[in-house]
């Protein structure tokens, strides 16, 4: 599918796969390190929002986050980074396929009120009232759900902000706000509280179901897999007596299964095995337990599933 978009803003594209990136904001930097890491070269000259890449046919288009899913949908676009957030809320989520969740830019969609206001600790306690967000979709969903009504029947009122969406409530524009919170300190400043979560998300890597280069963006998403999984796990490497490796196994098993090399040394062998990082040390300290030795940690700086 080719659109007007490909057709008439990019005529020096139409042979490439257009893969769309957040221009600025919390997801840029992590997006560029991604890049890096799955090996696709780019220069992104200054004041231009398209940078081709120089081993791969493919360009690259910096726009708002918060229209890439759209962009995506609609075919403008072959591939795309953005939240789950902003899928939902631009109602494009028939519309694209969701790849691969990237594991950052986590952070949740939450309704928040006033601490002092002891009265209000549930969402059942805003129906009727003022809402102010910027997803003011999920937050009309979200409190039709509550009245039990469709969306336009529902009695709350949710009007519409752009930013600073804090500090609606200090200012008397709202009784309580829906917006992104990631740690919490900003709305801890301007004395808000949570009193529920409407969703929980982080950045995905998306396409549409009319791809114009599928083998590529298959190509792709297993790269962005391959640094994922580089990034969870690591490579321990020990040496133990064979009567022991079946306990060995059992502690750490491996996404497959670990790689067993028998040792000069009589009735003694070598095991390779990726572990989790999270589960790291514990895993180290049982395998001593059990006999292991010469317990070696490598990183894995990329990989393929």
């Amino acid at each position: 599918m080719e659109s007007s978009f490909i057709n008439a803003s990019l005529p020096d594209v139409a042979d490439r796969m257009l893969f769309a990136v957040p221009k600025k904001g919390r997801l840029y930097d992590q997006c560029l390190s991604l890049l890096n890491h799955i090996g696709i070269e780019f220069h992104r000259k200054a004041r231009h929002d398209i940078a081709l890449v120089s081993n791969m046919p493919i360009a690259l288009v910096f726009l708002p986050a918060a229209d890439i899913a759209t962009y995506v949908a609609k075919g403008n676009i072959d591939l795309g980074i953005t939240g789950l957030d902003i899928i939902c809320e631009s109602q494009t989520a028939d519309d694209v396929t969701e790849l691969t969740r990237l594991g950052f830019g986590k952070c949740k969609l939450q309704v928040q009120t006033p601490a002092i206001n002891s009265s209000v600790t549930s969402a059942h306690d805003l129906v009727g009232q003022r809402i102010v967000t910027s997803f003011v979709n999920l937050t009309k969903q979200r409190f039709a759900e509550l009245e039990g009504v469709s969306m336009d029947r529902m009695k709350t009122q949710v009007r519409f902000v752009s930013g600073s969406v804090e500090a609606a409530c200090g200012l008397g524009l709202a009784d309580g706000i829906v917006d992104l919170v990631e740690s919490g300190d900003t709305m801890r400043a301007a004395g808000l509280h949570a009193i529920d979560t409407i969703l929980n998300t982080e950045s995905v890597l998306i396409t549409n179901h009319h791809q114009r280069f599928p083998k590529l963006v298959e190509t792709i998403k297993q790269r962005v897999e391959g640094v994922l999984m580089a990034r969870r796990y690591v490579l321990c490497q020990y040496n133990i007596k064979r009567e022991s490796l079946d306990k060995a196994c059992a502690v750490a098993s491996g996404r497959q299964a670990p790689t067993v090399t028998s040792l000069e040394a009589e009735g003694w062998v070598a095991v390779s095995v990726m572990i989790e990082k999270k589960e790291l040390a514990d895993k180290m300290d049982q395998l001593k337990e059990i006999g292991a030795v010469d317990i070696l940690v490598l990183q894995i700086a990329n990989a393929r599933t």
